[in-house]
């Protein structure tokens, strides 16, 4: 069992890091399609990618209900790391949480079980954190919408396959919606609600 003592430990410099990394999201998410990084961090806990540690470490706090894919929160290691560093509530119900971390996209629950935001407050809804298994090199995806000049391209290995069909819902329940931040490693991309995706040649 892993002490404290033996969790991985967070931001080497916090203001620093967490600026840069806040920085990074920020930009991802005005620019969707196009790769951020993230300065990589010494370790991180179990199935956690260095990006999604990073991520945690910048914008979870006590007031940031989480849900956690069962990869995730079978991992004890991150359940006690995220308790320990960001103070994040780790909650059962999808519904009510403001981020969900995801590392087996296969596993990834419909998303109409995550919240959705309301008319009053449509940025109350879940933002999924999906971690991917390249943001460089896979299958050619042309997006559009608000931050993209034109048409922007990304080559992504991304499991499920069909998470940007799914996220076709977006366009029915604008201004509510979904947001997702796609990491590998250290790499990011956005997708927020109000980017189109469709397969490049279909």
């Amino acid at each position: 069992m892993t002490t404290i003592a033996e969790l991985p430990p967070g931001f080497a410099d916090k203001v620093l890091s967490a600026q840069s990394t806040f920085r990074s999201v920020m930009d991802a998410m005005a620019r969707p399609g196009l790769v951020q990084r993230i300065v990589p961090m010494a370790g991180t806990p179990g199935p956690m990618m260095r990006g999604t540690a990073a991520i945690a470490l910048t914008l979870f706090d006590h007031d940031t209900p989480l849900w956690l894919d069962a990869r995730m929160s079978e991992s004890f290691d991150v359940v006690k790391w995220l308790k320990f560093h960001t103070g994040a509530p780790v909650v059962q119900d999808s519904s009510i949480a403001a981020f969900a971390l995801i590392a087996d996209g296969l596993a990834l629950p419909p998303l109409e079980r995550f919240a959705l935001g309301s008319s009053e407050y449509p940025d109350r809804s879940t933002t999924l954190i999906l971690q991917v298994d390249s943001l460089d090199a896979g299958r050619a995806f042309e997006l559009h919408g608000p931050g993209i000049d034109g048409v922007a391209t990304l080559q992504a290995a991304i499991r499920p396959a069909d998470l940007f069909e799914r996220l076709r819902v977006n366009e029915a329940l604008f201004p509510r919606g979904i947001d997702v931040v796609l990491v590998a490693d250290e790499a990011v991309v956005a997708i927020p609600r109000t980017t189109r995706v469709v397969n490049k040649g279909s």
